[in-house]
């Protein structure tokens, strides 16, 4: 194991666990929130994975999920502003 998948089980131990926790429960505004810290915190977790495996090819999935994790929080926030 190289330090670039030690790297990646030490944000996905520590930043997508609370993140889940924090989308699953709160408030609707709290629940926004932990999406997008989940949204982010995958990003960088794929992008360590692909430096980890040495597959430059595998940063196509991370760069996507950006502009889908940007576009979701928009329709989000669209949705949440109907409702208040």
């Amino acid at each position: 194991m190289n330090l670039w998948l030690l790297a990646a089980v030490i944000l996905i131990v520590g930043a997508i666990a609370p993140a889940m926790l924090l989308t699953s429960r709160g408030d609707e505004v709290r629940r926004l929130i932990g999406l997008q810290l989940l949204g982010s915190v995958t990003v960088l977790v794929m992008v360590v994975l692909a430096q980890g495996f040495g597959q430059p090819q595998y940063l196509i999935v991370p760069l996507m999920l950006v502009v889908l994790s940007f576009a979701g929080t928009l329709v989000f926030v669209r949705l949440l502003g109907t409702r208040r």
